[in-house]
């Protein structure tokens, strides 16, 4: 048989590619290559926390009195949820270097499971905030005509004004699907206890006294901030579900094996690091300030 023939019997080990020498040399390039754009993740996001860190030490309030408006339920249960997703992706991993295609598959399945619901939540969540008027764009919130048989009351000074459940019993009018911030009962609060500092004195008062447009630009900030930093995680979160497609689809043929499942584990990087930006923003955006409204 001659040379050239013989070629096509040389062994190639399961799911080496044709530009690396061997197993190793490939696992090296695939690991280093998740790791440099992992660290460039970091630093996109670095960016957005950096941004929180400035505006909340300004107006730290304004922030406390957005935060206390999320849903402190949802933003745990949704950590929880990731939480329990990292284990079974951990899981997804352990059972590819045993060779275990089954539990592969079980877990890459309960793993999207968990991201689905995380994203599900993220629904519910979103869906109050359209209606509650609390989406800073114009035109992005609920748009509620004027009810000419409603009740109107003499108009109320801000820190006077109900928020959240208790004013959603009130018929409140946005023609324009504006933000909407009507209470600055926090800041008067603040002011009381002399916890404003000067930035924020000169940030909320208007000639002397408490202004509510300006507090409410101030908390307007809080959530851009929020919609920007959750809506990139759930970005984040729905390419990790199209990569855990990819992932059972393949899993499902038998592609790992104890001597390849360098996809698996690359992948259960990602998952884990899409997780771990979530357990900063839940504390940062949910339970900072938290304590002013005992």
């Amino acid at each position: 048989m001659s040379a050239h023939a013989s070629d096509k019997f040389v062994y190639h080990e399961p799911g080496l590619q044709h530009q690396f020498d061997d197993m190793k040399q490939q696992e090296e390039s695939v690991s280093i290559g998740m790791w440099m754009f992992l660290v460039q993740e970091i630093m996109f996001f670095g960016g957005l926390f950096t941004a929180y860190l400035v505006f909340r030490s300004r107006y730290p309030m304004a922030f406390a009195a957005g935060s206390n408006h999320l849903n402190a339920f949802w933003g745990g249960l949704n950590t929880l949820v990731l939480i329990v997703s990292s284990l079974t992706m951990a899981l997804t991993v352990y059972y590819a270097q045993k060779s275990n295609r089954t539990m592969q598959v079980v877990m890459i399945v309960l793993t999207m499971i968990f991201g689905a619901t995380f994203l599900g939540v993220k629904a519910i969540e979103y869906s109050d905030k359209y209606n509650d008027g609390l989406v800073p764009v114009t035109g992005l919130n609920k748009v509620v005509k004027e009810d000419p048989g409603a009740h109107h009351e003499a108009p109320k000074p801000c820190w006077e004004v109900e928020h959240g459940a208790a004013a959603a019993e009130h018929h409140v009018v946005n023609p324009r699907g504006e933000f909407l911030w009507t209470d600055c009962s926090l800041a008067k609060l603040a002011e009381k206890e002399n916890f404003l500092t000067p930035t924020e004195r000169i940030g909320y008062y208007s000639n002397g006294e408490l202004d509510g447009n300006k507090f409410r630009d101030k908390v307007r900030i809080f959530y851009f901030i929020y919609f920007v930093m959750t809506g990139l995680h759930a970005l984040h979160m729905i390419v990790g579900l199209g990569l855990m497609a990819w992932l059972l689809w393949t899993a499902y043929k038998g592609n790992y094996t104890a001597e390849y499942y360098m996809p698996v584990e690359m992948s259960g990087l990602y998952w884990h690091f899409v997780d771990i930006v979530w357990i900063f923003l839940f504390p940062l955006l949910y339970l900072l300030g938290r304590h002013f409204m005992h």
